[in-house]
């Protein structure tokens, strides 16, 4: 419960800049970049490595102010997803989708009703979102989501789909992951961003490996829509190396800079690498080649103390579930051999601190804010 109420602070919370000196003062911008990798030697075998941009400024990603206004505004729309995503919804192969997800009218008793509900909605809006993204999708079907087995395959969370939720499924033709992000980056990210580099580099050449696939959604939620472009790929099969774990070779580069975007302030927190192991058996973090931030445990929870300060936090840093969250601080760039850190080794020792209460309480909901989208869109919760 607690990840559903900070995902909705940040929501509220995310679209002002929020200024507090501690150290030195440091802003929470709109704009988010997230690099993640997912590490599942529990289930599936897969690694899978992701750049996330992020924003609830239609200034910083590029949707029409009038169509996201009428998305917001509709009571019925829980997400707007485009995607080339294998099988985005069941019965649909071989082409990219447009799911224009809509929340069940529970007086829909049978399934003409509930497609008949479904339809009237969202051909309000097909038009308009195959103009604004230079898209010609055309219906497919109705979908029911029983269950949130569409969260896995697009790896979101209920927030998009699950019990409750009906996809009008748009369908059209097909394309390569690189073109099609090439193109969807074009039109959403604005040249001064694009220019920045930093996590945008990297996700164009990650959208070159042959697993690539892309999404673009939007999220309504009160006065704001968490816009959201995402580029991924799958590594199948991966035996994990558990004296070297390397995320950036997943992510294909040697050094993750920070978009220049943020060089005109001290943004800390707009910038975050994220490691998750789903491990087959009890294991800690160990061998840590780069810095440790200093924490403080509230609520259960490791925050860090000093956010000027770079470095890994670990949490939880033992069990079949470790979770590793990079901050920057005031560095710009960080280097593969930084990054490196092992399992089963030696359990590695947190520096903690005791804080006061103010400050912690502006940290959590800092670092919650711009860090709790990714990760509960991606729909991991610890």
């Amino acid at each position: 419960m607690r990840k559903e109420i900070v995902y909705f602070a940040m929501i509220a919370l995310i679209g002002i800049s929020t200024t507090y000196a501690y150290s030195q003062e440091a802003s929470l911008a709109t704009f988010q970049e997230t690099a993640q990798v997912m590490i599942d030697e529990k289930i599936s075998q897969n690694v899978t490595a992701s750049i996330t941009l992020q924003s609830t400024s239609v200034q910083e990603i590029k949707v029409p102010p009038s169509l996201e206004q009428k998305i917001r505004e509709n009571e019925n729309i829980s997400a707007v997803v485009i995607t080339n995503q294998e099988h985005c919804i069941l019965g649909v192969a071989d082409e990219s989708c447009i799911l224009i997800n809509v929340k069940r009218n529970f007086s829909d008793t049978n399934f003409p009703a509930i497609q008949d509900s479904t339809l009237k909605i969202s051909e309000q809006f097909i038009e308009d979102i195959n103009d604004a993204f230079d898209t010609n999708a055309e219906l497919h079907s109705t979908f029911i989501h029983p269950n949130d087995e569409t969260n896995t395959t697009l790896e979101t969370s209920g927030v998009i789909s699950g019990r409750g939720t009906i996809s009008a499924v748009y369908t059209m033709p097909m394309e390569d992951t690189s073109t099609m992000y090439e193109k969807m980056s074009a039109i959403l990210i604005p040249k001064i961003i694009r220019d920045s580099g930093g996590f945008y580099d990297v996700a164009r050449n990650l959208s070159t490996d042959e697993n690539a696939k892309m999404t673009f959604s939007i999220i309504p939620s009160g006065n704001k829509s968490l816009l959201q472009l995402r580029v991924s790929t799958d590594y199948s099969e991966t035996i994990l190396n558990k004296e070297k774990i390397e995320p950036l070779a997943f992510l294909k580069t040697d050094e993750l800079k920070r978009s220049e975007y943020f060089s005109e302030g001290f943004y800390p927190l707009n910038s975050i690498i994220q490691v998750v192991i789903l491990s087959a058996e009890e294991t800690n973090v160990s061998d840590v080649r780069g810095n440790m931030v200093t924490t403080q445990t509230v609520e259960n929870e490791k925050i860090p103390t000093d956010v000027t300060k770079h470095g890994w936090i670990f949490d939880p840093d033992e069990g079949q579930v470790i979770q590793g969250k990079y901050i920057f601080g005031e560095k710009t760039a960080v280097s593969s051999e930084e990054l490196e850190f092992s399992l089963g080794g030696e359990s590695v020792q947190y520096e903690e601190q005791v804080l006061d209460e103010s400050i912690i309480v502006v940290i959590i909901i800092t670092i919650g804010a711009v860090a709790a989208a990714a990760y509960y869109l991606k729909g991991y919760r610890k």
